[in-house]
């Protein structure tokens, strides 16, 4: 079979959206032109590889076989850069970090001056959600990610390297703002707004609230982004809880105001997380001495 590696690159993508307009938007390409890589693999294998069922695109047998394969060889191709990276040293090489968005702004800071110390270094710099970030993980897509706790029940290694201080917030206008140690009781006549199901800040609150059986939310409203709870906050939609670290900004031009909350700020941590048994290139392994070394002087 004549294959190249960019049509098994384009497949995958394919296969993992099962849609050749997100494939072709993941790849800087046309969508045309992801067709035809994806044609010319068909045309080398001999077998279809997908079927179009109205709007839906399905992967055949056939198509199930080779996206496992791509996989795998992607994932070899990876590791035989990061090992030529080595022989480099921390002059070249690629970092691929994937991060959590709620601590995107402080790891933008970090990844800036990581940069400059390091400038022949390139950097693939993922934000996203923690559902996507710990598919990206297991996947050996990222070398390394930020983020919050990491789930015990995967085969992670996490180190803390800075406290993640959750607070309540509110508009400047609010009645609550500039009142002292306000008991739970005080947030019921406002809808909390919370993120989604399976995110780090939602699962803290939701051990929070556990353990405080004597209170009951009245009503809560679900939010997939930081961004979009600090926005309604402001326009007064309720009372958000986020990490403080994502408000410097809005505290600053006073358009978010923190509640004095009685047992806030629910303090978590951040960790720098890989895969357990994951061979760490010298690029990422500067990376996170470096991390590690600026939180403390910070701190």
């Amino acid at each position: 079979m004549n294959i190249t590696f960019r049509q098994l690159q384009v497949f995958e993508a394919v296969a993992r959206h099962l849609s050749f307009t997100h494939a072709a938007e993941e790849l800087f390409l046309t969508q045309p032109a992801v067709s035809m890589q994806v044609k010319q693999l068909e045309s080398a294998v001999g077998i279809p590889l997908y079927e179009q069922l109205g709007k839906s695109i399905h992967l055949t047998e056939a198509g199930k076989l080779m996206f496992r394969y791509s996989t795998e060889i992607r994932s070899q191709v990876n590791e035989a850069e990061k090992e030529l990276d080595d022989l480099k040293g921390t002059e070249g090489g690629l970092l691929q970090i994937a991060v959590a968005s709620t601590v995107n702004n402080f790891a933008a800071r970090l990844l800036s001056e990581f940069c400059q110390q390091y400038p022949r270094i390139r950097v693939s710099f993922d934000v996203t959600n923690r559902a996507t970030l710990l598919k990206k993980l297991e996947a050996n897509e990222s070398d390394l990610a930020l983020m919050g706790s990491p789930p015990a029940d995967m085969d992670l290694i996490g180190e803390p390297f800075m406290d993640n201080p959750l607070v309540v917030i509110a508009p400047p206008s609010h009645p609550l703002v500039g009142e002292k140690d306000i008991p739970l009781k005080k947030l019921k006549d406002d809808p909390l707004l919370m993120r989604e199901v399976g995110s780090g800040t939602r699962v803290a609150m939701e051990r929070f609230f556990l353990e405080k059986k004597n209170f009951k939310l009245i009503s809560s409203i679900e939010m997939n982004s930081n961004e979009a709870i600090k926005r309604s906050v402001e326009a007064g939609l309720g009372l958000g809880i986020v990490s403080l670290h994502t408000i410097e900004l809005e505290k600053e031009l006073g358009r978010l105001e923190v509640l004095d909350v009685r047992s806030f700020p629910i303090v978590r941590q951040w960790y720098i997380v890989y895969r357990k048994g994951k061979r760490l290139s010298i690029a990422a392994e500067s990376f996170k001495s470096f991390v590690l070394a600026k939180v403390q002087t910070i701190a």
